[in-house]
């Protein structure tokens, strides 16, 4: 019989080391991680590594530049900023409670597997739908992030030809390029991932650096008039058709939370980071500082450059920096040049999708939680990660794309839902953890004490519940079929086939559910056959 025991150590594969004490002789030891299985993957992700990761995957300032048209009818410039800050208070609260759950149990599977012990008695029903409806999300953000990338692709194209129409296949066709382009990189490239995903944060954070003294300088060479000070901060525009300006405003932050609503990304890869109960919360904090900042002053930049804002809202461009970035620098090359320092991270920040999403799917699959388990929870001996569950993340997302050829609305249901089932999924995890009196986990380096962690916890769930309601309300009034937010019949459809599945499993008694493993515990009652 071989005893098993946790490592939080630097491991660059599975290793039997010697278990000895008075009572019995010398027994191999297979090195575990905290959720209770055989430590397969290589801890090569170090922590400047996983920042990168969480910034680049989490763009802020590009995904708010590309929706930013959208925003714009919910307030004007003032409207983005204000929704942006207000979003990004109440995602710091998830970020924080999202930190302590990871600190205290570092594993792949986040939420999956933190509902699952919070949530005591009910763990095994809460962690499978927290687990399939944070797969689901990040499914989705594959997508959208596929979409962005071909949008802007497409729209370079079109900024060197005036008289170019674009069309749906287009977009399609480099979809499809980029998404099995990644999918590749993803499969064949695992030692080279964590320097890439350097390389992307500094591709961010040096991006939006660049393009904010572009804005800043550029205005003043071509002798063009900034906007005034009353245009960004207190000109408040409702162009929804809503008659509450309250009302505009609260739905106004589902864009903000497009930007900053991933605070989990960082977390799934746990399994693959050096003693992650530290450096995994670290890292979604650092993520939160640098994307909250570089998004706020990004806007304020680009807003102030802005000359002619019905152009912007008229611009035929897929992705709206385009004309944003024409008229700051007054030439189609100009804003060739702002336009790649939006497109390379993006690039990056597509396999980082890719990276999670298969984790995510991975966790889920090595305990009977999905179909053909036995395929997609296995470690490819060769490659060092998750093959089976990568590559069946990339033919789902091609599967999606070809919905965005038929209809660009359903298309658009789709990827849109991502806000709604992602923070369902930290729902599932932190609901049953402040109902629990925070007493079911064990407290990792990052715990918030005391009154602190419930008032935290508390108003996490609160802005969830209420949130992804208004989020699932229309755009804008009036509604027809095509204008119509479908994110409460995507969710509600998702949530039944999660269901129909879970009653499968659960017939079937496959499916036990992750453990949770204190860090540093020597010898556990388990067996490794």
């Amino acid at each position: 019989m071989e005893k098993i025991i946790e490592s939080d150590q630097d491991h660059s594969q599975p290793k039997v080391a010697s278990y000895t004490s008075a009572n019995e002789a010398s027994t191999p030891i297979v090195l575990i991680n905290a959720s209770g299985h055989r430590q397969e993957l290589d801890r090569n992700f170090r922590l400047i590594n996983i920042v990168g990761l969480g910034v680049t995957s989490g763009n802020t300032w590009i995904a708010l530049g590309g929706s930013i048209v959208v925003a714009i009818y919910n307030g004007g410039p003032p409207g983005v900023i204000y929704e942006l800050i207000a979003a990004s208070v109440a995602y710091w609260f998830i970020a924080a409670s999202i930190a302590e759950l990871a600190s205290a149990m570092p594993s792949s599977g986040g939420v999956y597997h933190w509902a699952s012990v919070t949530a005591g008695r009910h763990g095994r029903i809460c962690g499978f739908f927290a687990g399939w409806w944070n797969f689901l999300a990040w499914i989705l953000a594959i997508a959208a992030t596929a979409q962005i990338i071909g949008a802007q692709t497409v729209s370079m194209y079109a900024l060197f030809h005036p008289s170019f129409v674009t069309q749906r296949w287009q977009v399609f066709v480099t979809y499809q390029i980029l998404i099995w382009g990644a999918c590749l990189i993803t499969l064949y490239a695992n030692r080279a991932l964590p320097t890439l995903e350097a390389i992307g944060g500094f591709l961010v954070v040096a991006g939006v650096l660049i393009t904010i003294i572009v804005c800043a300088v550029m205005p003043h060479v071509n002798g063009q008039e900034y906007a005034s000070n009353s245009f960004v901060w207190r000109e408040w525009d409702n162009g929804t058709g809503y008659g509450s300006d309250g009302f505009v405003f609260c739905l106004g932050m589902l864009n903000g939370a497009f930007a900053v609503g991933t605070p989990d990304v960082i977390s799934h890869m746990a399994e693959e980071v050096p003693r992650p109960s530290q450096n995994i919360p670290k890292a979604i904090l650092a993520q939160f500082v640098i994307g909250f900042l570089t998004a706020l002053f990004y806007l304020i930049s680009i807003f102030y450059s802005i000359s002619d804002l019905d152009a912007i809202l008229e611009s035929t461009y897929l992705f709206p920096l385009t004309e944003i970035y024409r008229q700051t620098t007054g030439s189609a090359g100009g804003s060739l040049g702002l336009l790649i320092l939006s497109f390379l991270p993006c690039i990056i920040a597509l396999i980082g999708c890719f990276l999670t999403a298969s984790r995510v799917f991975w966790t889920l699959a090595r305990d009977n939680a999905t179909p053909f388990a036995k395929i997609s929870g296995e470690v490819d001996g060769k490659h060092r990660n998750p093959f089976n569950s990568i590559i069946l993340c990339g033919v789902i997302c091609c599967l999606l794309g070809c919905i965005y050829v038929g209809s660009q609305t359903a298309f658009s249901a789709f990827v849109g839902s991502f806000v709604v089932l992602s923070t369902l999924s930290y729902l599932a995890a932190i609901l049953p953890h402040l109902l629990s009196k925070r007493s079911n986990i064990k407290p990792g380096w990052f715990w918030m004490k005391g009154w602190i962690g419930t008032v935290v916890n508390a108003v996490s769930c609160g802005y969830i519940v209420v949130f992804v309601v208004i989020f699932c309300f229309p755009f804008a009034l009036p509604v027809d079929a095509k204008t119509m937010n479908y994110t409460v019949l995507i969710t509600g459809g998702l949530t039944v086939f999660v269901g129909l599945w879970w009653g499968v499993v659960w017939r079937r008694g496959e499916y036990r559910g992750p453990r949770f493993v204190e860090l540093g515990r020597e010898a556990l009652a388990e067996t490794v056959g």
